[in-house]
């Protein structure tokens, strides 16, 4: 029954009609990832604004909260929804306006090139993170 309601609501997009159900899971998927993201947003800025407050955040506070798996767990899952829905919105728009096949794919191509290098580059500086006293010179 969810699966028609959302099939209904999807057909209602302008743009080329769907040839399967990945554009089906991708406009989920926007849905989702837009509520996930949203309370990962409000708990980050909450977090760090009221909680630690701006101006006390420094190298050590970073260092103090990432010594927590769970907080770097929650970190990556920020970066990576961030990035998911951002670049699935942009092959939303490559889709509406890049009309010859060759160029759509090329451009979806060099997104989902960039998806994953800012999402394994930012995962590498989350887990490899210096947390002793030697990362401390960093600064």
């Amino acid at each position: 029954m969810m699966r028609d309601g959302a099939i209904r609501a999807f057909q209602g997009r302008r743009g080329r009609p769907p040839s399967g159900n990945f554009e089906l899971y991708s406009w989920f998927f926007m849905r989702v990832s837009g509520v996930v993201l949203l309370a990962l947003a409000v708990f980050h800025l909450f977090w760090m604004h009221m909680v630690i407050g701006v101006e006390n955040i420094d190298f050590d506070v970073v260092v103090q909260r990432w010594t927590n798996p769970l907080w770097r767990l929650y970190d990556l899952f920020l970066l990576a929804f961030a990035l998911a829905h951002g670049m699935n919105g942009l092959r939303i728009v490559v889709d509406d306006y890049v009309h010859r096949p060759g160029w759509a794919a090329a451009v979806k191509s060099v997104l989902f090139i960039v998806f994953v290098l800012f999402v394994g580059m930012g995962a590498y500086i989350i887990f490899t993170f210096p947390l002793t006293a030697a990362g401390a010179a960093l600064r």
